[in-house]
Formats: C-alpha cells, sequence, structure tokens
C-alpha cells in the first residue's frame, strides 16, 4: 500500500489539517481570538457528509461573561469536551469552568466530557480561571452546527 502525503487519493479530502472558521458575527470573532485559538473544525461544508467538530485551545478569561449563552439543538446530540494540557496530571483541568446543562449549574476542574441529549438546554458556560491551556472540544451530530443562539 502506497503512502500518501494528505493529497491526492480517494479520501485526502477527508483528512482536515487546516484550521476553517467558521462563521460568527464579527464583534464576536474579536472576543474568541483573545482568549481562543481554533485547532481545527469540520462540517459537511469542509468535508461532504462530516457531521460537525470544532477543536480549540483555551487560554484566557473571556472579556464577556458568559461568554457562550444557553441554547439547545432540539434535532441532534451534542458533546462537549474541556481537557488538561498538562500530561503528568491529566485530571486536573488547569483552571475553573461553569457548565450549565438543563438548568444546573457545574464547576468543572477536572478533564470533562459533557453529553448534551438532543432538545437539552445548556450553557451559558462561563471560563472562571485559566492557569494553563485547556484543550476544549464540540461535537454536534448533524453536518452544520447552527450557533447563532450561542453567539447572542
Amino acid at each position: 500500500m502506497a503512502i500518501l502525503n494528505n493529497e491526492g487519493g480517494k479520501y485526502a479530502q477527508n483528512i482536515v489539517q487546516t484550521a476553517v472558521e467558521p462563521d460568527m458575527p464579527a464583534d464576536f470573532r474579536k472576543i474568541y481570538d483573545k482568549f481562543a485559538k481554533r485547532i481545527v473544525w469540520i462540517d459537511g461544508e469542509v468535508c461532504p457528509r462530516a457531521f460537525q467538530m470544532n477543536t480549540a485551545w483555551y487560554s484566557a478569561v473571556p472579556e464577556r461573561d458568559p461568554i457562550f449563552t444557553e441554547h439547545c439543538h432540539d434535532d441532534c446530540d451534542e458533546l462537549i469536551g474541556f481537557f488538561s494540557s498538562d500530561p503528568d496530571n491529566p485530571n486536573d483541568l488547569g483552571g475553573e469552568i461553569e457548565f450549565s446543562i438543563g438548568g444546573e449549574a457545574h464547576l468543572l476542574t477536572k478533564s470533562s466530557i459533557i453529553f448534551c441529549p438532543a432538545g437539552t438546554p445548556h450553557n451559558p458556560m462561563r471560563i472562571l480561571t485559566v492557569d494553563r491551556p485547556i484543550f476544549h472540544f464540540s461535537v454536534v451530530t448533524k453536518t452544520h452546527y447552527d450557533g447563532e443562539a450561542t453567539y447572542r
């Protein structure tokens, strides 16, 4: 089997290595760029048929609080993760994040994955402290993330 350098072949389009920025209002992008650095984003526009996944590093407390407002996805589930950047202590988040799901606010200080079933309200999310970068991801089980409600 030949080894391809992510060019050519039938599946090169399925390997995403370049940060694609999703649509978001310019005022929110200015805030986002001060506390987060997007790594990669994939959805059905980047790779046909792919569901949506976002990855980023959080490195500061945002100037707006809360940074994401309550919303829900009636037609799909979502996974949201926050992970330590300390390989010697992978459970210590390295900061504090307040995350609300179903009207309950939870303080996250450990690496966490949150499952939000379709129709479950989630957020607001507040990044309270960041002692070292926090890896963040979200996965929405449809080909396009309609995040308009998030940025309000």
